[in-house]
């Protein structure tokens, strides 16, 4: 379709690769050229498809959001997704049967939101980023879906997924960091996780990472005298 002339064209294939619930296939889907993906509009749910919240499970659902849209392209929300509907509705209908509220849903797209107003998301540059095991034999580390936005300040944020029912365990390998002395902190934009690493060691083995199932972190990263 973009070779037709299309501005933008659904991603239906990250979204099947979403709701397939496996993470390899979504890590090889963000390895296409960002001429490619700049030109995708990423959606968990429209007119045609079911519900994301009849879809996707709580816990996977959020999972899948933090990737669907804090990643490169054209975010596309459905009316009622915020809210949690399950109903999905004709759009000859032009109406809809009253649902309750999910607010714990709720609450999670508000964070969502607020990181994604985050100039350095929306306008900064992408990097997908690699994840290795976390010691011999750790298979866990396969189920990580990470990258990095960084602006022209050097501003850096850092989204990481555990895209997977189970705890993981990885290494992930940053971009080179900047020539400064003190440590980094780490601050979780979606909930109130902080912490602070030693240089050499993240440029030495990356950044360890020990995440439950479906866990996600959407960092700030700033030098510790910054902070």
């Amino acid at each position: 379709m973009q070779q037709q002339g299309f501005d933008y064209a659904y991603d239906k294939r990250l979204y099947d690769r979403l709701r397939d619930g496996h993470a390899v296939p979504v890590r090889q889907h963000f390895q296409a050229g960002l001429d490619y993906q700049g030109k995708l509009a990423r959606f968990m749910e429209n007119h045609d498809e079911p519900r994301a919240a009849a879809t996707f499970a709580p816990g996977m659902h959020e999972a899948a959001a933090v990737i669907t849209f804090l990643s490169p392209g054209l975010r596309f929300f459905h009316q009622g997704q915020f809210e949690g509907r399950t109903k999905r509705i004709s759009p000859h209908l032009v109406r809809a049967p009253i649902e309750a509220t999910d607010s714990t849903l709720q609450q999670f797209y508000d964070r969502l939101l607020t990181a994604l107003r985050d100039p350095t998301v929306r306008d900064g540059e992408w990097k997908l980023l690699e994840s290795t095991p976390a010691w011999e034999g750790n298979w866990t580390s396969d189920c990580f879906v990470a990258w990095m936005w960084t602006n022209t300040n050097g501003d850096r944020r850092l989204v990481i997924v555990n895209y997977a029912d189970n705890q993981s365990q990885c290494y992930v390998r940053l971009p080179q960091l900047d020539s400064g002395q003190r440590p980094l902190h780490f601050e979780d934009q979606m909930s109130a996780g902080a912490f602070d690493r030693d240089r050499n060691d993240l440029e030495a083995r990356g950044l360890y990472l020990d995440m439950p199932a479906w866990g996600y972190h959407v960092f700030e990263i700033t030098a510790l005298d910054e902070a």
